[in-house]
């Protein structure tokens, strides 16, 4: 393909790079912004998850627009970015500790009015697991929010729309009453990405921000600092006699105590198993019958169309009477 075949089909890829945006979401960002209005009045902001840039682009080119010369802009990734003017860049893994508070040192003195985050995971085509991690990156990014956003603030953050999402929605909704889901034109509609818009942080009550989440590393010892909302215990019991039987250890056959072994088979087996036919192609020496060549000659279908017949006709015999059975 030519070097324009992608100018043709993506006309936002396209918009990009002749208005000066280092990556079509930019456009993401400013179709949310001009129906939310995030932007106003906004001086401090955390773009995570940044690389290559375009977000950070953004909120500096309209926070400047507005007349906050002094912005505080930081913009953290796992990867190098090239620099920006006027953002202040860390390079980091925001699920852990040190990147964390790298952030809050920023924000000495003061909080942010709005955290902003367009990370997602290398896809893997498994929706289930992109969704999974998906949302446990937005997680790390709500945790360190939770330190640096001030009350009233608001969050913006990619998701990936599963049957499970809603989960995600109530812990959400737990920090932040007014959440809505954004899905601005620039984003594909083939895609399940869309953007969560979390306003007025209104924390719970008792609720202490700390680093002690299963998402960033830590001490086991930190979970004692726990208190209140923050600590919640789930009573694990195990049940049966400390005496009775290991579920992971083998055994003799003969068991002190008990009568002689007998072997017995079950007391129901599978009806129809998804395996029954395998065990059975075994059984008459015809699992894994196949030809050498990618394109069988028209001789070599006849002779495995004939063994098949021949192992369905023994299938009905005594000689394979026992693959009827399974084990």
């Amino acid at each position: 393909m030519g070097k324009t075949s992608k100018d043709k089909r993506d006309v936002y890829y396209r918009l990009a790079k002749e208005e000066g945006w280092r990556a079509r979401s930019a456009f993401k960002l400013m179709q949310i912004d001009d129906e939310f209005k995030l932007l106003e009045g906004v001086k401090n902001v955390v773009d995570l998850c940044a690389a290559p840039g375009s977000w950070s682009q953004v909120l500096a080119k309209r926070l400047h627009k507005d007349g906050f010369d002094n912005a505080k802009i930081v913009a953290v990734d796992l990867q190098a970015m090239a620099p920006l003017k006027g953002v202040i860049q860390l390079q980091g893994d925001i699920t852990q500790v040190s990147t964390a508070n790298a952030i809050i040192d920023h924000f000495k003195g003061e909080s942010a009015d709005l955290v902003v985050c367009d990370g997602a995971p290398d896809v893997t085509g498994l929706h289930e697991m992109d969704e999974y991690i998906q949302a446990q990156l937005l997680l790390a990014a709500l945790n360190i929010t939770t330190h640096i956003l001030k009350p009233g603030g608001a969050f913006l953050a990619k998701i990936f729309r599963g049957k499970d999402i809603t989960l995600l929605y109530s812990q959400l909704k737990l920090f932040f009453p007014n959440v809505t889901v954004s899905k601005p034109l620039s984003s594909r509609n083939s895609s399940i990405e869309s953007f969560v818009v979390c306003q007025n942080y209104s924390p719970p009550a008792d609720y202490v921000p700390n680093m002690s989440n299963p998402l960033l590393d830590h001490k086991y010892t930190d979970w004692n600092e726990l208190t209140g909302s923050n600590r919640i215990i789930v009573p694990f019991l195990a049940c049966g006699d400390l005496s009775a039987y290991d579920s992971d250890t083998n055994y003799p056959l003969e068991l002190e105590g008990r009568q002689p072994y007998v072997y017995r088979p079950p007391v129901q087996s599978p009806i129809k198993p998804p395996y029954e036919e395998s065990i059975h192609l075994k059984k008459c020496k015809a699992l894994g019958l196949c030809v050498d060549s990618a394109s069988p000659s028209e001789d070599q279908k006849e002779n495995v169309q004939s063994t098949v017949e021949e192992v369905a006709k023994l299938s009905l015999g005594a000689s394979c009477s026992s693959g009827n059975e399974v084990n």
